[in-house]
C-alpha cells in the first residue's frame, strides 16, 4: 500500500495529480504552515501573451497553518479568475465540457483557502477520471502528525497502513536519507515526472501550468496524458 502526502494547492499542476494517481492513499497535508505567495494561493494558465498568475487573495496572520487562511472576499477575485479562464480558454476544444461545473465553483462563496483549493482538487481528480482516497491532516489526530520532517511521514505510513512513501521529488531537500522510512521497514520512493507536450492556444508550448490548460485542451485523454509523463519512481 502506498502513501503520498502534499500540501492543497490552488488548481495543481498535473505533476500533483501524477502523484495523486499513483498511490493509494493521498494525504491533503493542511495542518501546516501556510506560505504567501506560494502554490498553496495561486497558479498559472496560458494566454496570448504567454502565462498569467492566478492568486486568491488571503488575510495573512503570522503563523498561521493553511486550514485556518480566510480568503479576502474584497477582492473579488472571483469574478476575476473566472473571466481569465473567460477570456483564455472559451476557444479551447473542450471549454464546453467542463466550464459549466466549474463556473459552479466561483460562484459560489469560500471563505477559507483550504475548502477552496481542496474542493477543486476534489473536483479536477474526478475530471480525470483519478479515485484515490484522500484524506485532510487536519482531520487526524494531533498525536499522529508530532514531530519534524520524517517523523509524521512514518507515522501517517503507519496509521493508515502503507509500507511505501511516494514523496515529491522537492522534499529531497530534507528527507536526505531513507533511514527513518527503513528502521520502520517502510520503502521511501521519489516521484518522478517528465512533463508531457500537448497542444496549446496561443503558439510554443509551455509547461507547469494549472491541469485546467491540459483538461481544456485535451478533454477525456488528459489522465492518458499525464501517465505518459511517468518516470519509475527513484528509490530514496
Amino acid at each position: 500500500m502506498k502513501l503520498a502526502v502534499m500540501q492543497p494547492t490552488y488548481l495543481p499542476w498535473i505533476g500533483y495529480f501524477d502523484l495523486l494517481d499513483q498511490c493509494d492513499r493521498f494525504v491533503l497535508y493542511d495542518h501546516v504552515q501556510f506560505e504567501k505567495q506560494s502554490w498553496q494561493q495561486r497558479n498559472r494558465i496560458r494566454t496570448a501573451q504567454g502565462t498569467a498568475w492566478l492568486t486568491v487573495p488571503v488575510h495573512q496572520e503570522l503563523g498561521q497553518v493553511i486550514v485556518d487562511v480566510r480568503i479576502n472576499q474584497t477582492a473579488h477575485w472571483q469574478h476575476k479568475h473566472w473571466m481569465a479562464l473567460v477570456s483564455n480558454y472559451r476557444r479551447a476544444p473542450y471549454w464546453d465540457r467542463y466550464q459549466a461545473a466549474l463556473a459552479a465553483i466561483y460562484e459560489r462563496p469560500w471563505e477559507r483557502l483550504a475548502d477552496l483549493t481542496i474542493h477543486l482538487i476534489d473536483h479536477l481528480a474526478s475530471e480525470l477520471g483519478i479515485t484515490t482516497e484522500r484524506v485532510r491532516s487536519s482531520s487526524l489526530s494531533p498525536e499522529i502528525l508530532q514531530g519534524h520532517k520524517a517523523e509524521p511521514l512514518v507515522a501517517l505510513c503507519h496509521h493508515f497502513g502503507a509500507d511505501t512513501y511516494l514523496s515529491p521529488a522537492g522534499a529531497r531537500s530534507y528527507l536526505t536519507s531513507d533511514e527513518p522510512f527503513r528502521v520502520h521497514n517502510l520503502r521511501l520512493e521519489f516521484h518522478a515526472f517528465e512533463h508531457p507536450v500537448w497542444p496549446q492556444r496561443f503558439g510554443e508550448f509551455i509547461s507547469h501550468l494549472s491541469v485546467i490548460d491540459l483538461l481544456f485542451n485535451v478533454g477525456p485523454e488528459a489522465l492518458s496524458a499525464i501517465r505518459s509523463g511517468r518516470c519509475p519512481a527513484e528509490p530514496g
